[in-house]
């Protein structure tokens, strides 16, 4: 596959816009639900918004990665040399441990969530989100 990728000029961009399209979901679905969790947007029912948003950003997660391998894999030794590259796979690892123990602590639909309990979790989550995106599109220009 990853010699095709190499290859492959629109196999590269099929690829290259599945990962876009992961990551739209992700941060997409991750945004508002933090800023939920913050507190913003207080008429909404919470729940019915984390049972859209969770299965979202998971899903939007899965196709990020699958689609990041895939890419990684055309020229990995290029990419474990950029540090922008390896500060991007920090923060995702940051980003997923985060959201897994906001989950683990609040349950999987955030049902044991009190407001004040809900602060740092989030705001850490837009920060990690927010700082694997400029990452990512810093690897464009590294090297």
């Amino acid at each position: 596959m990853a010699h095709y990728l190499r290859f492959s000029r629109y196999g590269y961009a099929a690829v290259s816009a599945t990962h876009i399209f992961g990551i739209a979901l992700l941060v997409g679905a991750v945004l508002p639900l933090d800023l939920k969790l913050l507190g913003f947007w207080k008429p909404a029912d919470r729940l019915s918004l984390v049972r859209v948003l969770v299965p979202t950003a998971a899903t939007g997660l899965l196709i990020a990665i699958a689609s990041g391998v895939l890419l990684f894999s055309v020229q990995p030794a290029d990419y474990l040399k950029l540090p922008v590259f390896l500060a991007k796979m920090g923060i995702v690892a940051a980003g997923i441990v985060t959201a897994l123990t906001l989950h683990a602590r609040h349950g999987l639909w955030l049902e044991r969530a009190a407001q004040e309990k809900r602060f740092w979790l989030p705001g850490l989550s837009i920060l990690w989100w927010l700082s694997a995106l400029a990452c990512g599109r810093l690897i464009a220009f590294a090297g």
